[in-house]
């Protein structure tokens, strides 16, 4: 199993260009996994306490459960789908839908490269660098369309917890990338380059 991260600021891209690879590559072959489906869950707070949560920082994410999934993937076994519902800010899993192992997993996350058990498995580390305003302007329209939040709400938490966490920990693994990738996931060019090396290591197995 080749094993790929993608990480990079919210709305630089890492969803476009892993699933940009996964139609490369076809999705017999290749799964994307979301970091963000590996939110903790906190079942003992209020809806007013979760919405307060940090859920930009390290720690919130469930970096064991991530771990644990991935490795049982390179076993040749399969893993129970993790969902996360961002409106109630509660994890809501699937146990009975089985995600069955690809010859290509691609993660992509804000922090997919903070967890070193992890990065030492990946074949291939990309880091998407893309302007923070253009970044700013595509989570809006996301969080917007996607997620139902308002322009108050994301500001907030932009202001609060985005920016913060970005200027002390996501810019910074850009040093752990084997590629960097510029102007987000839309670049045909560079998702036949990747699509390419990638055909090429899954020959040589």
């Amino acid at each position: 199993m080749i094993f790929i991260g993608i990480c990079g600021a919210s709305g630089s891209g890492k969803s476009t260009l892993a699933h940009a690879l996964e139609e490369r590559l076809g999705s017999g072959r290749c799964l994307v996994l979301q970091q963000d489906a590996y939110y903790r869950d906190h079942p003992d707070l209020t809806f007013e306490q979760r919405v307060k949560l940090n859920y930009d920082e390290p720690e919130i994410f469930d970096h064991d459960l991530l771990l644990e999934d991935i490795c049982q993937l390179e076993r040749g076994g399969g893993i129970s789908r993790k969902v996360y519902n961002f409106s109630e800010h509660r994890r809501d899993d699937r146990p009975d839908e089985i995600i069955l192992p690809r010859d290509v997993v691609i993660l992509e996350g804000i922090h997919t490269f903070h967890d070193r058990r992890l990065t030492e498995k990946m074949f291939l580390k990309l880091y998407m660098q893309v302007e923070p305003d253009i970044c700013l302007l595509r989570r809006i329209e996301r969080d917007i369309v996607e997620r139902g939040r308002d322009i108050q709400g994301i500001s907030t938490q932009y202001l609060n917890s985005v920016k913060p966490m970005f200027d002390k920990y996501i810019r910074n693994y850009i040093s752990d990338a084997d590629v960097i990738v510029a102007n987000g996931g839309k670049n045909a060019r560079i998702v036949d380059i990747l699509a390419g090396y990638v055909q090429d290591a899954l020959r040589g197995e």
